[in-house]
């Protein structure tokens, strides 16, 4: 099934906060992770729905997240990404803890919640992923292989063989790309030629 974005604005011309645009940018990589997961699950690899579903979900929106900062790098100045940035983590954060709670119920007493788990989990992140590069070709070998390696002890022992390579060759290529699109639309201060614009995926 094809996968169908949003990427643009109504009057893309009219400034947008940091907020305005962490959430619209959102939606697309929480669509995105989604898409992965999917993907990967037809591909063969057990996933099971629960606990381990959204521990490889919460694993893919932090590494988007990482992705998507550095793309706001080219675009925006050293306070407006930091802003956009941490707007679009405590927006991921809310995803999930509205999807692990109505799936899983709520976090029992003196454990972190659902959204402080994800909060943590990027600010331990983010210091890893930054000593990797991000270039013209996007993520470098590096980066691809550490994401990997994140997911691999998530995953069945059968499973462990494959995803390496599924992750880094054809994963994160996939998943980098719809991000980039997405954000060069949200960014775009151009008005659209068409009503709607949207980008697919298998």
């Amino acid at each position: 099934m094809a996968m169908r974005l949003k990427t643009h604005w109504f009057k893309p011309e009219q400034p947008k906060s940091a907020g305005q645009t962490a959430s619209a940018i959102a939606f697309i990589v929480w669509r995105v992770a989604r898409n992965m997961l999917d993907r990967m699950r037809k591909a063969g690899f057990d996933i099971d729905v629960g606990p381990p579903y959204f521990a490889f979900l919460r694993e893919v929106l932090a590494f988007l997240v990482v992705i998507a900062d550095r793309i706001a790098y080219a675009r925006q100045a050293g306070e407006q990404r930091a802003a956009f940035t941490t707007a679009l983590v405590l927006r991921m954060a809310d995803f999930l803890e509205e999807n692990e709670g109505d799936l899983l119920g709520p976090v029992p007493p003196g454990q972190p919640g659902y959204r402080e788990r994800f909060i943590d989990l990027f600010n331990e992140l983010t210091a890893h992923y930054a000593e990797f590069d991000y270039g013209d070709d996007g993520p470098d070998f590096a980066f691809r292989r550490y994401f990997g390696s994140r997911i691999e002890p998530l995953l069945p022992e059968k499973d462990r063989r494959w995803v390496l390579d599924q992750v880094m060759d054809i994963e994160v290529p996939e998943a980098v790309a719809l991000v980039e699109r997405g954000m060069a639309g949200v960014f775009s201060t151009e008005k659209r030629q068409r009503r709607d614009s949207s980008l697919s995926a298998d």
